[in-house]
């Protein structure tokens, strides 16, 4: 792992968390604290605080005093379970008092707003934390460019053109969390968390005319797609020292989904508002998770054995309300075994691991079932020249699990003439990644050079294929992905305490293999952030173009954005005002490339939204060692969806 230690000045610049992680610049890490965001080259990013898996949220609720260094891991073990990249806040926990934390960023122009509060206590070895956030989206403006073309087995050919009528987003979410914490350093943590997730709407609408070269009137088109539910959780965490530098570790988790996903689409006559199409999906989910995972660990001087198992269960029903109250249950169970070891050898680190998953299915209305082994290797050398340069090679794997969709038999229709319907004898795929990285460290320039191969032979992918005059989305393992990247991520001080600039600049080129295609993509992503600070002041600007990813037969890419924020910080309190997407225009979208369906959909906003945000902190106490949570067990409930074009 890299370590960032934040110096006085990004502390002193900081009234939370994440403003304290936008402060230290890591290089290849985007950092928003307006939109609450932490990305690297585009992927996800697992936070944890003391080692318990967290949200930006909670990031936001730390007050920075208390954070003693950051750890920056970009090739997780086995213990993170197929994590992309982890980042770990160390948190020193008072003995007595507590803090109170407060923030809230609200738009000038729209329904568009972030706001959480959290409080803590300390007494003697305890601690508790109640916390909450709430994220405001409704009624977002925004429009779709979106043009098709089918080609049927026989050579026909139907194009379809959409003309934007207007659309809007809503999605707002809201969740809360109490933790007890009971800290009793190098003999015992106990850690148990209750929270819940809600989501009163999460709905993309969109309206336009549709053309094709076929009927002579054009038809107007209503597409709604969303979902909402809630998903309260509980966990709870037991660390055990033992003699000789081992201990026991045990961590449990429970989760409830209770939610409802749908679709609409319809198509009318302008005049008339006749029918051509109109199809509704409704599914109603009531899923659970259980999951436990037990670790040994044992330390000597210069090395460490950590070996481990864990077992997941999904439990999953799901209730078609579009077909009369039809009922579909869905069982998984997965079984995880490990053993890791780390060896320190003058100035090199070697890490060497090997993990075995076992995975089971079992469909209850058809009878049908899966099962299969597959192994996890893992390993990783570094290699320190100095403190300014050192050399990692790193060999990770990872399984992914198909998702309750992918897997689902039960048939939905997407519009007049597509369906899509999950496999259930799909398995679960492998992943394997190479990646050698440079770090270095000039004076005034600290940065990381490097490139990455990765391949998953038998990917879970989409797969199109007619059927009559029907147009199928299932699923099946393809024939695999491979790419490679080469990556450059410097971070410059170009005037020392006052002006820094970062950024990541990475070419993929990739190749994608499945029934009746063999394709091909390479393209440029990154991010450029600036960062100037002065007699209270920062001024914080970044932009960033996402990655276009390509899988199964299509190309996506995220959000392509920019934001520039300038905050000034008065005793306990930071006040900021912003702009998001000041410079050009928004763009998140997809190109098809089968045979079958070619299509190109942008989805695109031209809002500016200007932004004022106020936070406050107080805490009391002193501080005392912290205590870190080395193991989190995985899994989440899973959560059906409702086909969509």
């Amino acid at each position: 792992m890299d370590i960032y230690h934040p110096s006085k000045s990004a502390v002193d610049n900081a009234k939370n968390g994440v403003q304290l992680l936008s402060n230290l610049m890591i290089p290849s890490l985007s950092v928003s604290d307006a939109l609450g965001t932490v990305t690297s080259a585009g992927q996800s990013v697992q936070v944890r605080i003391n080692g318990r898996v967290a949200s930006v949220d909670q990031v936001r609720n730390l007050l920075p005093s208390s954070i003693k260094r950051v750890e920056w891991i970009e090739n997780p073990g086995l213990r993170y379970n197929g994590a992309n990249t982890v980042l770990n806040f160390i948190v020193a926990n008072p003995t007595v008092g507590g803090s109170l934390m407060l923030y809230a960023t609200q738009a000038l122009n729209m329904a568009w707003g972030q706001y959480n509060p959290s409080v803590k206590f300390n007494f003697e070895h305890s601690q508790i934390e109640i916390g909450g956030g709430y994220k405001l989206t409704e009624n977002l403006k925004t429009h779709r460019d979106y043009k098709e073309t089918f080609t049927y087995p026989d050579g026909r050919q139907l194009i379809r053109d959409e003309r934007s009528l207007g659309g809007r987003i809503d999605n707002s979410i809201g969740n809360a969390w109490a933790t007890y914490n009971y800290i009793k350093p190098d003999t015992t943590v106990i850690v148990v968390d209750v929270r819940g997730f809600f989501k009163p709407t999460n709905k993309t609408t969109y309206y336009g005319l549709m053309s094709n070269n076929i009927e002579v009137t054009d038809v107007l088109l209503t597409e709604v797609n969303g979902d909402k539910g809630s998903r309260p959780a509980l966990s709870a965490y037991w660390e055990q020292h033992l003699s000789k530098q081992q201990m026991f570790v045990v961590d449990f988790k429970t989760q409830y989904y209770m939610g409802r996903t749908f679709s609409d689409y319809i198509e009318q006559m302008p005049e008339t508002y006749e029918y051509l199409a109109n199809i509704h999906t409704g599914i109603k989910d009531r899923n659970q998770l259980y999951a436990i995972e037990a670790d040994y660990i044992k330390n000597w001087r210069s090395s460490r054995l950590t070996a481990g198992a864990s077992y997941t269960a999904n439990r999953n029903k799901s209730i078609y309300e579009n077909l009369g109250g039809a009922v579909f249950h869905q069982r998984q169970d997965r079984v995880y075994f490990f053993a890791e070891y780390f060896q320190r050898v003058n100035k090199f680190t070697f890490t060497a691991g090997l993990g075995a998953q076992y995975t089971e299915f079992f469909f209850r209305e058809t009878g049908l079932e899966s099962h299969s082994w597959n192994l996890r290797p893992q390993a990783a050398i570094t290699y320190s020249l100095n403190q300014r340069n050192q050399f990692r090679l790193n060999f990770e794997s990872w399984q992914s699990t198909p998702s309750l969709a992918e897997t689902n038999p039960t048939a939905q229709q997407i519009d007049g003439f597509q369906w899509r319907v999950g496999n259930p004898g799909i398995k679960t795929s492998n992943s394997y990644m190479l990646t050698l990285r440079y770090n270095f460290q000039i004076p005034r320039v600290y940065g990381q050079f490097g490139m990455r191969a990765y391949m998953s032979p038998n990917a879970i992918t989409p797969v199109l294929m007619w059927e009559d005059e029907k147009l199928i989305t299932t699923y099946e393992n393809s024939s695999g992905l491979q790419n490679i990247s080469l990556f450059l991520a410097p971070q410059i001080e170009v005037v020392p305490d006052w002006l820094t600039v970062s950024g990541y600049l990475q070419w993929r080129a990739e190749r994608m293999r499945g029934t009746g295609y063999n394709l091909t993509n390479d393209a440029w992503s990154g991010s450029a952030s600036m960062q100037l600070r002065h007699w209270g002041f920062t001024l914080s600007a970044q932009y960033t173009r996402a990655q276009r990813d390509l899988w199964g037969e299509k190309i996506s890419w995220g959000e392509d954005f920019n934001f520039i924020d300038l905050t000034y910080n008065w005793k306990q309190w930071a006040f900021s005002v912003g702009c998001l997407l000041p410079f050009g225009r928004y763009d998140q979208g997809s190109v098809s490339l089968s045979k079958w369906n070619t299509n190109e959909r942008h989805m695109r906003t031209d809002f500016r939204i200007p932004y004022i945000g106020i936070n406050y902190n107080l805490q009391w106490g002193h501080q005392k060692r912290k205590a870190n949570k080395r193991i989190n067990v995985g899994g989440d409930t899973d959560q059906s969806t409702a086909g969509g074009r």
